[in-house]
Parts: C-alpha cells; structure tokens; sequence
C-alpha cells in the first residue's frame, strides 16, 4: 500500500507505524499541514492517514489550512471511500469533516488511562484480540461532542465518551495515542511548549509522571499498537467501495 500521512507537528508522527508499514512492505509520503506543505491529490494512494498535533479543529482563523484538510478527508473517506486512520487530532478532523462536532473536552485526559470497548467495539473487526478494557497514552483537551451520522462509538472511558470511532467500512479512528513509541516520548519532552503544558494541567512534576507513565507501559502500549494496526489492514483489504 502507498499511504498519504498528515502531520501536524514535528513532534507527532507516525511513531511505532512507521517500523509496522516498513516491515510490511508500506510506503508513506509526509505532508507536513503545520509547514503549509501544499495538499497532493489522492489519485495513487491508497489510504490516508491523519495523525495528532496540538491544534483545535475549530482554530481555521489560525490555522486556515484546517479548512482544506477537512475537505480532503471528506473527499478520500465519503467520495473516495479509501481506507482512513485517524489519531488524536485526526480522530476529531474526522469527526467534524463528516458532519460531527468536536470542543473543549469537560476533563482534560492526560496520562495512561484505561478504556472501555462498546458492543460494537467488541464485536468488530478493529479491535480484535484486544481486552474489553486495556490501557492507552492520553494527551488531549478537546473532544467528539457529536458523532457524524452514521458513525459508530468503538470504545468509551468516563472523562471522554467517544475514544473510538467508526464511519462505514474503511474509516477508523482514535482520541488516544496509538503510534506512541520511546521515541516519540523522547521528542515530546524535548519541546518546551508541551512541557509547559503538562506543568500547567498536572502541576511541576507533571512532565516527570507522565514521562515515567508512558515509558512504564510502553511495552503493553506498542502491542495494542500492533495489533489494531493489523486490525486496520484487514479492514482496509475488506472493505466495500464507495
């Protein structure tokens, strides 16, 4: 498969995905959004991807190339119907590219924290071989308020209630952080501004604790990784057409 990859820091990238794609065979091509790195067609690919970044959907005025990313989503996963992932960030793009609503979340969720699959996250293809709850890596403050029509809640937790979600056969998406590897924690606590965040949520040893959470659970982490990963490639190989 050739995916196209949106990025939206230089810090969020595709992490543990990147080893799974290249020992599969999978090739990706980076656009940088956060750069104003011009959007490509996606004639020649055949998935795309939308990955996290510290950006609000609703931040257009900011950040006017969110208004053009909105819409290729919605052109590759309801015209196109092509296989779709979405993590953190592009997990709320989606929501709101597919008539959802997406705002600040009640509860901030930041550490690693446990999930709850719904029936239909049980059940389903996406979450196949995975416990009924299982614990992921969290780094948000805005939320799904209001699922796209059609769309299904994969798994839930107290603080957010759309943790998962599925639209159709091919689109899939998360609010948690799935391609989160050593490496990426590495370059998360290098950049002053998240840092500062984390002090300004958790308090001065924020930056330590969650460090030490997500590194503690890596192992546990990356497994959950791989196998949705596998999940998705199924789906992909699966799916109906648009």
């Amino acid at each position: 498969m050739k995916l196209l990859v949106l990025l939206h820091e230089d810090t969020d990238r595709p992490g543990v995905f990147h080893e799974f794609l290249d020992e599969d065979g999978h090739s990706y091509d980076p656009v940088h959004m956060h750069r104003n790195t011009p959007l490509p067609s996606l004639d020649g690919y055949d998935a795309l991807w939308v990955m996290g970044g510290p950006q609000n959907t609703w931040e257009t005025e900011q950040y006017p190339w969110l208004v053009a990313e909105k819409a290729l989503i919605r052109e590759a996963v309801e015209q196109r119907g092509l296989p779709f992932l979405g993590i953190c960030l592009g997990h709320q793009l989606l929501a709101e590219a597919l008539g959802g609503e997406v705002g600040p979340a009640t509860t901030p969720e930041i550490g690693v924290f446990d999930v709850q699959l719904t029936e239909a996250g049980a059940t389903g293809v996406f979450f196949d071989g995975v416990t009924e709850r299982f614990p992921v890596l969290h780094w948000h403050s805005a939320e799904v308020h209001k699922l796209p029509q059609g769309a299904q809640v994969l798994a839930t937790a107290p603080a957010c209630a759309v943790q998962a979600m599925r639209w159709g056969t091919r689109a899939f998406s998360t609010q948690f952080h799935l391609e989160a590897d050593e490496d990426t924690i590495t370059r998360w606590m290098g950049q002053p501004d998240g840092v500062a965040a984390l002090v300004d949520t958790l308090g001065s040893d924020g930056p330590a604790r969650y460090e030490a959470a997500a590194r503690d659970r890596m192992s546990a982490l990356n497994e959950t990784a791989e196998r949705l990963y596998i999940n998705w490639l199924q789906c992909a190989a699966q799916a109906v057409p648009a």
